[in-house]
């Protein structure tokens, strides 16, 4: 049985939403969630992809960074985030000898011994680290600050005026284009290219667009709990969803799968939302609305005009598989395992990506795709049954870049076979063996793999144009005049926020604008 009112109603049980309920319920407040899907997690949850094997996989997303040790705290989660042995693997090819370079998580001279062997020296090792410390003093200038309303540019810029390296760090991140600091720190294609992907993962974009909006989808992957390291959430993300669902209960919130809304009304103090489940309409009051969707989705229920930025749309191209065995490398100096732990990439050069920018931008696949692979199961197997990890079963998720909605909206399903062939084709480029033998396959004789573009995640999760972070990625800091001193969850509609990834400081697994919206209503039920 549900009551008639809440104290606050929560629209969508994705992982911010779990956080909004568990803060606001630990307060004593009257909490419910509705959500659409008969399962709770949204983007996060973990699902048995291929039916005929007992895996399951982080469909959406895949790894933790953003998300601040101060939620799982004070929400006591128990969570364990694993550290990949392996940064990152980038395969090549020199004087006609395949060969790659590693950066370890664990060892920084396997790092030091594969670049000079890329470059001929250890200065490119040096000055990438130069590079990434460019993030990490912007991290420790702001990461604390995201859980916080948000400041004005000038005040956040002025706690950056300590020492040149904090001011250059301000300088190359905040107010000139990325590609600036990239190519003046980095001189080896490969490096310079291995820097700008943290800035193409999800969103179309390339180092020297005047948006800035490369840099903003930098910081977003560099400075998670100031380190920016991604890790592995222990059970995949279906394990992240089950412990904040489990938080979320124990504080007092109550859930309802499976509903349809029909219509909200957010005119006044007091908002309501009309929904059916298993044909029964009902009506349910609350003091405060949560939204844990975007602007797009929202317009569909007010009747208003949804006006976009053009850096909102998304571009990304996910390949799910489940493989019988780890693929044979070229490089036969790097051991499979400890290439395919890390982030593996592939076409992902400098120019490369330049290149795959301007072909994309005239309306067309690239000739070369851009992408990168995860195998999380080297890292933490419980994703699968003992048996499979005794058999050597291991699942992957490519990511696939400058794939802009734009090219799929016309005739997704035959855009999406010649995307997925292009980019299987760029993972086999290194392999000694294609990728598809190594995959599992199910009993009807189908591979076990699944491709989704931008128009299926629209599709699917109602991000618009696919676009992972449901918008562009925004600044830490306020850059009008009526942010300043928000939480950045606010909306023109008294009493209703965004708690998901569309309100200010959002995107990716982060929580934080379920944090910040139950603070913005905890502070309104002051006044």
């Amino acid at each position: 049985m549900i009551k008639s009112a809440y104290d606050v109603v929560i629209l969508g049980a994705g992982h911010n939403g779990l956080v909004a309920a568990s803060y606001l319920g630990r307060a004593g407040l009257s909490v419910l969630l509705l959500e659409k899907n008969d399962y709770i997690g949204g983007a996060t949850t973990s699902q048995k992809v291929f039916p005929d094997y007992e895996a399951r996989l982080s469909r959406y997303s895949y790894l933790v960074s953003l998300f601040p040790e101060k939620i799982i705290r004070d929400l006591g989660l128990n969570l364990e985030l694993r550290r990949r042995a392996t940064g990152s693997f980038t395969p090549y090819a020199k004087n006609g000898r395949h060969d790659g370079l590693l950066l370890s998580n664990v060892d920084k001279e396997v790092g030091r011994k594969s670049m000079i062997d890329l470059t001929g020296s250890d200065t490119e090792f040096e000055q990438l680290k130069k590079f990434y410390n460019l993030s990490r003093v912007f991290a420790e200038h702001c990461w604390d600050s995201m859980l916080e309303p948000l400041v004005a540019k000038e005040e956040f810029r002025r706690r950056f005026d300590v020492d040149d390296i904090s001011r250059e760090a301000w300088r190359s991140l905040a107010e000139e284009p990325l590609g600036l600091a990239i190519e003046r720190y980095l001189q080896n294609d490969l490096v310079r290219g291995l820097a700008m992907t943290d800035a193409k993962v999800g969103l179309f974009t390339q180092p020297h667009d005047p948006s800035l909006v490369q840099n903003r989808c930098f910081l977003y992957h560099l400075i998670g709990n100031k380190t920016g390291e991604w890790k592995v959430p222990v059970g995949g993300m279906g394990g992240v969803a089950r412990e904040l669902e489990e938080a979320a209960r124990r504080s007092g919130a109550e859930f309802l799968t499976g509903i349809r809304i029909s219509a909200l009304s957010l005119n006044g103090k007091s908002p309501s939302v009309e929904f059916e489940m298993v044909g029964k309409r009902q009506t349910i009051e609350a003091r405060f609305l949560l939204l844990n969707f975007g602007p797009n989705v929202l317009a569909k229920f007010t009747g208003k005009p949804f006006q976009p930025d053009a850096t909102d749309e998304g571009s990304v191209f996910k390949i799910n598989m489940l493989l019988r065995k780890l693929p044979t490398l070229k490089a036969k100096k790097y051991p499979a395992a400890e290439a395919w732990c890390g982030t593996f990439h592939s076409d992902e050069g400098y120019e490369q990506m330049n290149l795959s920018y301007e072909q994309a931008a005239q309306g067309r696949l690239p000739d070369k795709t851009p992408c990168e692979v995860y195998c999380h199961t080297l890292t933490d197997n419980s994703i699968l049954s003992p048996d499979l990890s005794e058999q050597g079963y291991h699942t992957i998720t490519l990511f696939g870049l400058d794939a802009p909605w734009r090219l799929f909206a016309r005739d997704n399903g035959t855009v999406r076979k010649e995307a997925e062939k292009k980019f299987l084709a760029s993972m086999n480029q290194w392999l000694e063996e294609p990728l598809e033998d190594c995959l599992a396959v199910g009993r009807d004789g189908t591979l076990c793999l699944e491709s989704k573009s931008p128009v299926d995640i629209e599709d699917s999760l109602g991000m618009y144009h696919g676009n992972i972070f449901h918008d562009a990625p925004t600044w830490p800091f306020a850059t009008t005049k009526t942010q300043r001193g928000t939480w950045g969850v606010e909306t023109e509609y008294e009493n209703v926020f965004f708690c998901g990834s569309s309100a200010q400081r959002g995107g990716a697994v982060s929580g934080i604008p379920g944090h910040n919206a139950a603070r913005k209503v905890l502070e309104a039920m002051k006044t």
